[in-house]
């Protein structure tokens, strides 16, 4: 920071530290803005329950999400006055909430009063950072405790694997250098676009283009306009770039580094854009692996080699360490570690252990210490880079009056990776409906989907489809056989391709 007066928005910042103060919840403000962030595509229900999860007590919105979170704020016991519109410029039709613009002002007109938070020796491994939410198996998105020290270690990680501002190879071929120009696409609420693609990047010197909102059309207008240099990317949108006819009508020649993360990127579409961009360094990264800085693409399929200061082991089903080549689920230690899971000690425990943290990610490592990610051991799916919970469906589900059971699995897609299909059992009135009547039942499997996009984000809902069973088969526990359904689930694409070919 420049010494002398405050720059407007750190003066809001510091205004909004002593307005609040007074109200119910922590005084400290830096807590509730630094502590989540959240999908502006989340209905109330959804964003009910983060509110929830971590106690907020101030929420910051775009104008377009701002009666979604008034409807939420509402429930969680928040009062509008600490619903906070994010636009200067936006006025409000209406008594409740305020807008930065608006405190701002009324900040400007004020003495400073706000003091410097300065950690002390060591705490900025305790003290939380930011919580980020992931899909549990339980069907309830978890709060990830990240405290700074593990924010500034992976970032850390990435600099020391990537040498950055290390002359280590003639300046054109270096992957980070001042003066690239990153796109910021992925939404920093997700981890992946808040570590690297956010902080990471500045770290690194490199400027940041940041898109408020996804468009294809629009992020190739910004590389082409801003001679953007570097992608962070998750695989539906690199299936946009290989596929799109929009393409063609831009220069992307700026482009000389393309790092996809998130969900594993196909073959094919891996091979599709390395001839895209035959110079570029390209290849795919996990959480705790990049592909290695002596290549300049990613071997297809792998997920890189482990970053500086990770530590793993692949443990197989018999609790016995597995051998090159040999799957199993990943275990790891990291300075990057989390605390564990907010306000869930069960959770924590069953995860975090002895300082190890459990990933529920079955791979492989070969001898060339190339990590392979073969299949996700937690129940999760992974649409458009994001964890989706069968669970978490399955519960929303059956709160439609005509289901009785189901169970939801994911189904490749050519764009999202895969998408979420549900087995549905009806209830009795409802399965003689749809058995009488063909028509009937399709207006039941409309009816369900419905139920699940009227309460759902749009990436969890049901576009893989609704088929009806008379059976979730289960084990004598009760436990839901998911592997047979989707096994079903596989014969059902197979007999959807061949009907689209026909």
């Amino acid at each position: 920071m420049v010494s002398g007066a405050l720059h407007p928005s750190w003066r809001f910042v510091a205004y909004l530290s002593t307005t609040f103060a007074s109200l119910p919840g922590p005084s400290t403000l830096l807590v509730a803005l630094s502590r989540n962030g959240a999908n502006p595509d989340f209905t109330a229900d959804e964003l009910f329950y983060q509110l929830e999860t971590t106690h907020a007590t101030l929420l910051i919105v775009y104008p377009e999400a701002f009666e979604t979170a008034l409807v939420a704020a509402k429930r969680a016991s928040l009062p509008s006055e600490r619903v906070v519109i994010f636009d200067a410029a936006q006025i409000l039709t209406h008594a409740a909430g305020t807008t930065t613009g608006a405190l701002i002002a009324e900040g400007l007109m004020m003495k400073p009063q706000y003091t410097e938070r300065r950690l002390r020796p060591g705490e900025g491994k305790t003290k939380i950072a930011f919580l980020s939410f992931s899909s549990g198996t339980t069907g309830k998105p978890k709060a990830v405790a990240i405290p700074h020290f593990a924010l500034i270690a992976n970032v850390v990680q990435l600099a020391v694997h990537n040498r950055v501002n290390e002359d280590y190879a003639p300046y054109e071929d270096r992957r980070f250098r001042p003066g690239d120009v990153c796109i910021g696409v992925l939404p920093f609420y997700h981890i992946y676009g808040l570590v690297i693609n956010l902080h990471f990047i500045l770290f690194s010197g490199l400027s940041l283009v940041v898109i408020p909102k996804f468009n294809f059309t629009g992020m190739l207008q910004s590389i082409q306009r801003h001679r953007i240099t570097h992608l962070m990317l998750v695989p539906p949108q690199v299936v946009l770039l290989c596929k799109h006819p929009a393409v063609k009508e831009y220069n992307l020649s700026s482009i000389r580094f393309i790092m996809v993360g998130a969900a594993p990127l196909k073959t094919e579409i891996t091979q599709r854009i390395y001839q895209m961009f035959p110079d570029a360094h390209i290849g795919q990264a996990y959480a705790t692996t990049m592909w290695s800085i002596d290549q300049k693409r990613g071997i297809s399929g792998g997920a890189g080699q482990l970053l500086p200061g990770v530590i793993a082991r692949v443990e197989k089903l018999d609790g016995s360490l597995a051998g090159y080549d040999e799957p199993g689920e990943l275990v790891i230690k990291t300075p990057s570690v989390a605390l564990g899971y907010a306000n869930n000690a069960q959770a924590t425990r069953e995860t975090f252990v002895d300082g190890w943290v459990r990933t529920g990610d079955e791979v492989m490592i070969d001898s060339n210490k190339e990590l392979w990610v073969v299949d996700r051991l937690k129940e999760i799916m992974k649409v458009r880079g994001f964890q989706v919970a069968p669970a978490e469906l399955e519960g929303c589900i059956l709160n439609h009056p005509d289901v009785s059971d189901c169970c939801v699995v994911g189904i490749p897609d050519d764009y999202s990776g895969e998408v979420p299909l549900a087995f549905v059992v009806l209830t009795a009135s409802a399965a003689a409906r749809a058995k009488a009547d063909g028509a009937a039942s399709a207006e039941l499997k409309t009816s369900i989907m419905q139920h699940v996009a009227d309460n759902k984000v749009k990436y969890k809902q049901l576009a893989g489809g609704v088929e009806f069973v008379d059976v979730i088969p289960k084990n004598p526990s009760g436990k839901l056989l998911r592997r047979v359904l989707r096994e079903m689930a596989r014969d059902l694409v197979k007999g959807r391709d061949v009907k689209a070919k026909l």
